[in-house]
């Protein structure tokens, strides 16, 4: 299982990006289950309809309705957003990126994503980062 950031997820719809390859490849590379978790959903729909246009959000739907794309949410990782948010208050972890990282750490600790400060995380060894 590969939780998804919202950073690798524009990345692979958005075939102009320096990186697209290289998040295709993991998916290309891995069947899945691609997590989706619902703290990121508003990000990445926002992303995909103002830079990319209604068919990349149509796509990422299409993606969530037909399970190609697993939305995760659970309340129970609501005690560690807020301690991620809290922890890491010095980086720009904000609600979706705790988000993803608390879905991350219960299904395995595989993070796809691109930002940097994923990396700070993972040195605590509970969510490992790809590509």
């Amino acid at each position: 299982m590969i939780t998804l950031d919202t950073s690798a997820l524009f990345a692979l719809l958005n075939r102009a990006d320096p990186d697209h390859e290289r998040v295709k490849g993991v998916f290309l590379a891995d069947s899945g289950p691609y997590l989706v978790p619902a703290g990121i959903l508003a990000e990445i729909a926002y992303l995909a309809e103002k830079r990319l246009g209604p068919r990349a959000l149509e796509a990422f739907l299409e993606d969530l309705e037909t399970g190609a794309l697993s939305l995760e949410c659970h309340e129970e990782d609501l005690p560690r957003v807020r301690a991620l948010v809290n922890r890491y208050a010095d980086l720009p972890l904000g609600l979706a990126d705790a988000a993803v990282i608390a879905v991350a750490e219960r299904y395995g600790g595989r993070v796809l994503s691109l930002d940097k400060h994923f990396h700070l995380v993972a040195r605590e060894g509970a969510i490992r980062v790809l590509p």
